[in-house]
């Protein structure tokens, strides 16, 4: 969906708080997004939430040309590549059936000759009213689609048909009208999380103790997961690489940072990959002043930073729980203790010393260990070559159908 180019029209129901998600999950997928809002929608939530979300100017009043060159209600309808209406009310739906264009939204529509999703949300009365489901029909012969409401305990109490659909519903369906076929995106509707890079835990304002972890293992497997479909989200520490596109970029320093981070994420987390590189010791003393060098050696005393994986396992309940493991000698041995005592379903392992892979390296010599007793050893490959290794052969595991849909 990279530079996919999306118009949302937003009118005025409760439900607007899930278009506020809807434009923050397409922009993380990589599209473009803009926004219109009717007055009305502004009574619910103010433009600055769509434009913190989509990062663009968000648009509502028809006569605020906010580039003189154009005019804007068109330039928006020629802009696009998806317009999606929603939520859609009962009256939004009524004025684009009959071609009423009164306000910036329904004047773009009826300039647009992009495709037009309508996403209704309503009480289920008002849902099921004679004229709404012949406005309704008459849209359908327009060739306008639609995004059915699903059923559930509505705003106004009552229990039926008229939720605006999830955002992440709407947002597969996207990924489906612009990549065609599901066949290659195995990971659709899972929501991935990857820690990558390494920690810096701070001793003084200019110094700090880290390790050799460059990142570029993690920031593949995050890419990878990302093109497969996956709704992903990549916890960094301090690198010096490119944002993947298509993912949700968190940056983080500590290794406290790093876990108060990945905490905030894991409970609708399909799966979590944790290839960062934490480190196991900070300083029990961080000086709020630069250090002064002093005659003679010098001692820092460490203490113990929290296990984040060891964590993530103690409190996985539906989650797949990946971890990494740099070693300097008996990997695979180390591999293993670290898969049943963490409470991993995998872990994968490589011996940084081997010339073919470690810390910095564009290649990456692993070997992948299931908690299932399976073992698959990969040869010297480009990180991100294996990182779609990697990740097939994780959800030829877990999600033997997925390519199925």
């Amino acid at each position: 969906m990279l530079n996919k180019k999306i118009l949302v029209c937003v009118t005025g129901g409760i439900a607007v708080y899930k278009s506020v998600a809807l434009v923050s999950k397409l922009s993380q997928a990589g599209a473009e997004v803009k926004v219109i809002m009717t007055a009305s929608a502004m009574e619910f939530v103010q433009p600055l939430a769509f434009q913190v979300m989509s990062r663009n100017d968000v648009y509502f009043d028809t006569f605020d040309e906010k580039d003189s060159r154009v005019i804007a209600h068109i330039d928006l309808a020629d802009w696009a590549d998806l317009v999606i209406v929603a939520p859609a009310t009962a009256n939004i739906i009524g004025k684009i059936a009959n071609g009423i264009a009164d306000d910036m939204v329904t004047s773009t529509l009826l300039a647009t000759t992009s495709d037009v999703w309508i996403a209704p949300a309503m009480n289920v009365h008002m849902y099921e009213n004679r004229s709404v489901v012949r406005n309704i029909q008459q849209l359908h012969d327009d060739g306008f689609s639609f995004i059915e409401p699903s059923e559930g305990f509505l705003a106004c109490g009552y229990v039926g048909k008229g939720r605006l659909e999830e955002p992440e519903k709407i947002v597969e369906l996207v990924k489906q009208r612009f990549l065609g076929s599901t066949a290659d995106l195995p990971l659709l509707g899972k929501k991935i999380v990857v820690t990558a890079g390494p920690t810096r835990e701070r001793i003084d304002p200019v110094r700090y103790i880290s390790n050799f972890s460059s990142g570029k293992m993690g920031y593949a497997m995050a890419e990878v997961a990302a093109e497969l479909g996956a709704d992903t989200v990549l916890i960094s520490g301090p690198v010096d690489l490119p944002k993947p596109s298509g993912v949700k970029l968190v940056q983080v320093e500590s290794a406290a940072e790093m876990l108060e981070s990945v905490l905030s994420y894991y409970d609708d987390a399909s799966m979590v990959i944790k290839s960062a590189a934490v480190a196991d010791y900070r300083p029990k003393e961080q000086h709020a002043q630069k250090m002064k060098k002093k005659d003679g050696d010098s001692t820092i005393e460490l203490e113990r930073t929290t296990d984040i994986l060891k964590t993530l396992g103690d409190k996985k309940e539906k989650q797949i729980l990946v971890g990494f493991a740099a070693e300097t000698n008996d990997a695979i041995g180390y591999g293993k203790s670290k898969l049943t005592n963490k409470n991993l379903d995998y872990i994968i392992v490589n011996d940084v010393t081997d010339p073919g892979g470690g810390f910095g390296n564009d290649t990456n010599v692993v070997t992948l260990l299931t908690r299932k007793g399976n073992q698959y050893p990969f040869e010297s490959m480009q990180k991100n070559e294996l990182a779609k290794v990697l990740l097939k052969t994780i959800i030829a595991e877990e999600w033997p159908n997925s390519n199925d849909r």
